[in-house]
C-alpha cells in the first residue's frame, strides 16, 4: 500500500508570492482578501460535498481521498470561525473605547 503524504493547505492569498507583489502596488483591501478567503472555503466544502457524493455512488473507491478533503474542508471553516471570533474582539474591544 502507497501511502502519500499530505501536502500543506494553504489559501492562494497567504502563500505570500502574489501578495508581496501585491503589497508593492499597493495590495488588496481587507475585504477582499476576506471575500477571497471565504471564497476558499466553500470551494473546499463544496469538494467535500462532491466527493462524499462520489464515494457513495461509487464512483472513488478511495475513502482516504473523501476523509482527506472532509478535514481539510473542517480545518478551513474552524479557521474561519476563529479569524471571525478574532474580528468580533477587535470590533468589541474598540467600541468600548473612550473617545
Amino acid at each position: 500500500m502507497n501511502i502519500l503524504p499530505v501536502p500543506m493547505v494553504l489559501p492562494q492569498s497567504l502563500t505570500g508570492t502574489d501578495s508581496q507583489n501585491k503589497a508593492a502596488e499597493g495590495g488588496k483591501s481587507f475585504g477582499e482578501v476576506l471575500s477571497n478567503a471565504l471564497e476558499e472555503v466553500n470551494r473546499a466544502q463544496l469538494k467535500a460535498d462532491g466527493m462524499v457524493k462520489k464515494f457513495l455512488t461509487g464512483e472513488i473507491q478511495d475513502i482516504h481521498q473523501v476523509t482527506i478533503a472532509m478535514e481539510e474542508a473542517k480545518l478551513m471553516m474552524q479557521l474561519a470561525v476563529e479569524v471571525r471570533n478574532k474580528i468580533i474582539e477587535a470590533y468589541q474591544e474598540i467600541s468600548r473605547m473612550q473617545v
